[in-house]
């Protein structure tokens, strides 16, 4: 389903759920406008094409141990795919790398990395990160202070 195939309500269904996931089709349908069948179908849809890829509980970081969060930046010790691959495979493993991202310019990659202290942090970037051979390079940025952060994404409700 392409974005042109969005119509106002699926828009509004795909707004509805990013702020509440846990609407049944009777409340989704009070907030958009249709009946429960309605909406019942047109999530289905929504779910079938992809457009709504899951359901999720968001957690608090600092209630569940995980203070600290990071944003590190990372340059491979070689730009070929094997290595790229070994890297990638490391990060699939790791629990506490939240995001990552392969980027131009620069750095390689940049990931989000939450810990439970600064101590741990360090000996992740320490035994994990640095001895890993398709690494080279390492620079880490401490967050101070979440001043945003979203999942939703901006779904206009004008078609």
């Amino acid at each position: 389903m392409s974005v042109e195939a969005l119509d106002g309500f699926d828009r509004k269904i795909v707004r509805a759920l990013q702020r509440d996931g846990r609407l049944t089709n009777a409340e989704l349908g009070d907030v958009v406008g249709l009946s429960a069948s309605q909406c019942s179908r047109r999530r289905m849809a929504l779910e079938a094409e992809g457009v709504i890829c899951g359901y999720t509980a968001l957690v608090d970081p600092e209630k569940v141990g995980m203070a600290l969060t990071s944003i590190i930046s990372l340059t491979l010790a070689r730009h070929d795919d094997d290595n790229a691959d070994r890297f990638r495979a490391l990060l699939s493993g790791l629990d506490n790398v939240q995001e990552a991202f392969a980027l131009t310019g620069e750095m390689d990659y940049s990931i989000k990395v939450v810990s439970p202290d600064l101590k741990a942090l360090s000996t992740f970037i320490n035994t994990v990160l640095l001895p890993h051979e398709a690494v080279q390079n390492v620079k880490t940025a401490i967050v101070l202070d979440t001043i945003t952060s979203t999942l939703a994404l901006p779904v206009n409700t004008a078609a």
